[in-house]
């Protein structure tokens, strides 16, 4: 592996918490970092977003009005492997 030495400017509590994770796994806080890049990029496209999907998804939305408002995405996200599970929320009237 090539290393490469890299200053980065932090805020103290990002700082402490790259820290404290290491600790925790017993490893150097250059390692937490490419592991959280590693991690990042499996989960999060970089090559940028899908404008176009983007537009076509807000026309329909000004054609019908139908969504689904954050907070009823909260509560569903929070009743996630509760006995009260509840199920996906449906789109509807905003506006």
């Amino acid at each position: 592996m090539n290393l490469v030495s890299r200053t980065l400017e932090i805020d103290a509590s990002t700082d402490a918490r790259l820290r404290e994770i290491a600790s925790e796994r017993g490893k150097d806080v250059a390692t937490v970092l490419a592991e959280a890049v590693a991690l990042l990029d499996s989960v999060i496209d970089l090559s940028g977003p899908d404008l176009e999907e983007d537009r076509n998804r807000y026309e329909e939305f000004k054609r019908t009005g139908l969504a689904v408002p954050l907070d009823d995405v909260k509560t569903w996200v929070a009743s996630w492997d509760s006995v009260d599970e509840l199920p996906r929320p449906q789109p509807r009237k905003v506006r």
